[in-house]
C-alpha cells in the first residue's frame, strides 16, 4: 500500500474513532465526568508507557527535560486538553452531543482566528467570509439556546489553543502525550484517592465490566492520537483538513439519530450556516493548496532551463 494511501487510512481511522466517542462515554455511568476524566488521564499514561517500552524508545526523555521551554508548553497543553476532555465527557453524558459536535465544526474557524490574532496571518476574502458566517451561526444558535453555546465554544477554543501550543512545542505525538499525561498524573491520582476515601468512587463498586471500561478509556484515548500522528506525516495538511470533518459529522449523527436530541428549525438554520462557512473554508483551502502545488511544479520545470542558459 502506498504511503499516502496508508496515511489517509490512518486519518480516517483516527477521526472515525473520535466521532464515535459519544457512544462510549455513556457506558461509564454512573461515574461522573471528573472521575472518568481522571481515569482517562491515568490509563492513557499506562498505554503510552507500554507503547514506548515496546519500541524501546526512551532517548528523547533526557533531551526533552533539558528544554524547559518545551516542558512548559507541554504543561500548558496538558491544562487545555484537560479542559477539552472534561467538557466533552460532561457534554456527552448530559445530553449535549449535538452542541459538542458544533464545537468541533467551528474549530477550524477558531484556528483561523488564532492565525490572525496571534500569528498575524492575512486572510483571503473567502476565509473572511467563512469566519463571518461562523460568527453569524453562533449568534443564531445563541438565540436558539437562549444562552451562548458555551459547550461548543469551550471545546472549540480549548482544542484550538491545545493545537497551537502543541505546534509551538513541536514534539512527536506519543512523546507529547506521555509528558501531558505525566503532568496530569498526580492530580488525577489524588482525585481518585479522595473518591475512594469518601466512598463515592465507582471504580470497583459497579462490577468488573465497569472497571474494565474505565481502564479502556486510556486505550481509546491513545490509539486515535497515534493514528492521527501517523496520518499527519504521510498526507498533506489540506487532506487532513478535510478528514477532520468526519468526527463532528459522526458526533452530530450520534446526537440526532441515537441520542434523539431535539433539533428545532432555528437550530437547523444555525448548523446550516456553520456548514456553509466550512464549505467556503474548505473550497478556499483546496484552491490555495492547488495553486501552491502548481507554483512548485512551475519552479521545478524552470530550474533545468536556468541551468542550461
Amino acid at each position: 500500500m502506498p504511503d499516502s494511501r496508508r496515511g489517509i487510512f490512518y486519518g480516517i481511522a483516527a477521526y472515525t474513532m473520535w466521532g464515535l466517542f459519544p457512544l462510549y462515554w455513556p457506558l461509564l455511568k454512573p461515574s461522573g465526568a471528573i472521575e472518568i476524566l481522571a481515569h482517562r488521564m491515568v490509563w492513557s499514561l499506562v498505554v503510552v508507557a507500554v507503547a514506548l517500552a515496546v519500541r524501546r524508545h526512551w532517548s528523547w526523555v533526557k533531551q526533552l527535560f533539558r528544554q524547559p521551554a518545551k516542558l512548559g508548553l507541554l504543561t500548558l497543553a496538558a491544562i487545555f486538553v484537560t479542559v477539552n476532555w472534561g467538557t466533552y465527557i460532561y457534554a456527552v453524558n448530559s445530553g449535549h452531543v449535538v452542541e459538542s459536535a458544533l464545537g468541533y465544526f467551528i474549530n477550524p474557524l477558531v484556528n483561523v482566528l488564532f492565525g490572525v490574532a496571534l500569528l498575524r496571518e492575512r486572510l483571503r476574502p473567502l476565509q473572511w467570509a467563512a469566519v463571518g458566517f461562523g460568527a453569524l451561526a453562533v449568534l443564531v444558535l445563541t438565540l436558539d439556546y437562549g444562552r451562548l453555546p458555551w459547550v461548543a465554544l469551550t471545546l472549540a477554543f480549548s482544542f484550538g489553543i491545545y493545537g497551537l501550543v502543541k505546534k509551538r512545542a513541536n514534539v512527536e505525538a506519543t512523546e507529547s502525550l506521555a509528558i501531558e499525561t505525566l503532568v496530569l498524573l498526580l492530580p488525577a491520582i489524588g482525585y481518585l484517592a479522595w473518591l475512594q476515601t469518601t466512598g463515592t468512587a465507582t471504580f470497583g463498586q459497579e462490577g468488573a465490566g465497569h472497571a474494565l471500561l474505565l481502564v479502556a478509556g486510556g486505550l481509546i484515548t491513545a490509539v486515535p492520537l497515534i493514528c492521527f500522528g501517523a496520518a499527519a506525516i504521510r498526507v498533506p495538511l489540506s487532506t487532513i483538513g478535510l478528514l477532520q470533518y468526519i468526527a463532528p459529522i459522526l458526533q452530530f449523527a450520534c446526537g440526532v439519530l441515537i441520542a434523539k436530541e431535539t433539533m428545532p428549525p432555528s437550530r437547523w438554520i444555525g448548523f446550516s450556516i456553520v456548514w456553509l462557512a466550512l464549505a467556503l473554508f474548505s473550497y478556499d483551502s483546496l484552491r490555495a493548496a492547488r495553486q501552491t502545488a502548481r507554483s512548485r511544479v512551475a519552479a521545478l520545470k524552470a530550474q533545468p532551463e536556468r541551468s542550461t542558459t
